[in-house]
């Protein structure tokens, strides 16, 4: 059932059925597999957000949710731009998508702390996004491994949205990370980073006309 989905959607992007307000009914149930079942396809995204740019009257605010909330997944990639730049300015004053757009924001600014706060306080929301939490985890990872040498065990359960003990040892171990006490080694940056010997060429045909002007 979902592999066929998925042909019949992948069809009707290759060709002007893109464009089909017909085809929006598929294009949205789809979404809600990609909801279900943590799959992903921003093409086929922003093509029903294109369509509720040409056909106001048929936006379904649920699934514009669906699919921002989704792009946010797949952080730090600029998804969640491509489909905010696709509503209709009337549409972006809706109070579930201004609330989503804030999360994005804090999320952009790595204010993992609030992000975390203002999601527990919606989880009919976000947990309609089959492996939501863990996906914004793989973000956090991503962050902590390129900005930090050694982290605070209980920072670091903090800043992936205040998990338990257990939870803890299988990101640290997802990403090859070591415990060492109450203390976890990440990596050593200077390791990282590298100089660079520069060196300039100056051929003499280049100096030659300011020794002319000297």
């Amino acid at each position: 059932m979902a592999e066929t989905m998925k042909q019949t959607v992948a069809s009707i992007l290759k060709s002007i059925e893109r464009y089909n307000p017909a085809n929006l009914q598929t294009l949205e149930r789809y979404v809600e597999m990609q909801s279900r079942e943590n799959t992903y396809d921003l093409e086929a995204n922003l093509a029903v957000l294109k369509l509720y740019q040409f056909n106001p009257e048929k936006f379904n605010p649920d699934i514009a949710c669906q699919i921002l909330l989704k792009a946010l997944t797949n952080f730090p990639h600029t998804d969640f731009t491509l489909c905010k730049c696709l509503l209709l300015e009337s549409v972006s004053e809706n109070e579930t998508i201004s609330q989503i757009k804030y999360l994005a924001d804090i999320l952009e600014q790595c204010d993992f702390a609030q992000f975390w706060n203002r999601v527990h306080q919606m989880p009919e929301l976000c947990n309609r996004i089959s492996s939501f939490h863990d996906s914004i985890r793989k973000f956090v990872c991503h962050v902590v491994g390129i900005t930090f040498q050694t982290i605070d065990k209980n920072n670091l359960a903090n800043l992936l949205g205040g998990i338990d003990d257990v939870t803890l040892k299988h990101w640290v171990k997802k990403y090859g990370w070591r415990d060492d006490g109450n203390l976890i080694f990440i990596a050593n940056q200077d390791e990282n980073i590298k100089t660079k010997n520069i060196t300039e060429k100056i051929e003499f045909d280049h100096l030659a006309p300011l020794m002319t002007i000297l």
